[in-house]
Order: C-alpha cells, then structure tokens, then sequence
C-alpha cells in the first residue's frame, strides 16, 4: 500500500511516470534498514532507528550530489555504507 503511494507521489512530483523510475530506490531502502541497525541475517528492526538510517542515506546522497559526484561513484559510497553497517552489525553479534 505504502509502495502505491509513494509511487503516485513520485509520479505528481516528475510529471511523467516511466516503467523504469523507481531503480536504484530498493539500494536505497535496503541502505537505510541497514544503517537503522536492523541484521540482514535475521532479528527485529525498529522503525525509529529505521528512519534515522533513512536520514543518515539521504544526507549522505544530498552531500555526494552538492559535490557534483558521478551517479556511478554514488552507488559504490552507498555500497560501501551497507558493507560497513553488516559489518559492524557481525562485530556486534560476535561480541
């Protein structure tokens, strides 16, 4: 439901709507649940936490666009963020 909405709130904002708009986006969410402290390998998520890494992506994707980086280099920052956060989510497992 959540999806639909936010898909039709994409759609008003461009004005346009086409097949391939949204990729790119299911990086970003996974970016943010991680960031959030919520474990790829299982476990609970909090919402609060949840949006906080939603914030923390979104900052860091508006600082990389303000600093004119490629679209390419962008997706290898978020990659990076996400290997980091798994990692130090094990970290805190193993301890």
């Amino acid at each position: 439901l959540l999806c639909g909405v936010a898909s039709i709130i994409e759609a008003a904002r461009l004005a346009t709507i086409q097949p391939a708009g949204g990729n790119g986006y299911e990086l970003l969410a996974i970016g943010a649940v991680v960031i959030g402290g919520t474990s790829l390998f299982g476990g609970e998520g909090n919402v609060v936490a949840t949006l906080i890494g939603a914030i923390i992506e979104t900052t860091i994707r508006n600082g990389l666009n303000i600093l004119g980086v490629n679209a390419f280099w962008q997706y290898v920052v978020n990659g990076g963020v996400i290997i980091a956060a798994v990692a130090v989510d094990q970290l805190k497992r193993r301890l």
